[in-house]
């Protein structure tokens, strides 16, 4: 692992970092996995329970929640959000204070190379395809397939990769 500005990592003992991964500056590591020759840039949170594969570039300001799996090659943007909590509380119903015994992690995966763009949020429980783009401000409401192309919110399939592009309607 190396890091340009080391004074300011938090990584916990129990992170696995593969050989050759890159951690840069102000970033929360804690019981997760990172694959070999993957980048962790500035500002990113990568929770318990995740997984990065080999080879990946997890872009600044981004929040990787517990549940996530990351395969290898995938690019993820600037600010991605990602959600583990289908209808999150603060509470229990008689007002005491929920801790993770309260709670149900649903688990996301992203499918080799495919790609999310900046400030994309991806809800809990979905599966982005192999190949897929997701574009900058989408928001990931349900699966995205192999080689897709999706944008808006809720994100929608424009075309698919090996498609011809088709012009978007008014």
């Amino acid at each position: 692992m190396s890091s340009p500005s080391g004074d300011f990592l938090r990584i916990a003992p129990d992170v696995r970092l593969g050989a050759g991964a890159r951690v840069f500056g102000f970033v929360n590591l804690y019981g997760c996995e990172i694959g070999d020759d993957s980048r962790i840039g500035t500002f990113v949170e990568i929770q318990k329970e995740s997984r990065i594969g080999k080879r990946c570039k997890i872009s600044s300001h981004t929040f990787i929640c517990s549940g996530v799996t990351i395969d290898d090659e995938v690019f993820v943007g600037h600010g991605v959000m990602f959600i583990n909590d289908l209808f999150p509380r603060a509470t229990n119903e008689d007002g005491s204070s929920q801790t993770e015994a309260d709670w149900k992690c649903v688990a996301t995966r992203v499918k080799r190379r495919a790609s999310i763009g900046s400030n994309a949020t991806i809800l809990g429980g979905v599966t982005i395809g192999e190949g897929a783009i997701v574009g900058a401000g989408a928001v990931v409401t349900k699966d995205v397939p192999d080689r897709a192309v999706v944008a808006g919110n809720p994100a929608r399939i424009l075309r698919y990769l090996d498609a011809p592009k088709i012009p978007l309607q008014q």
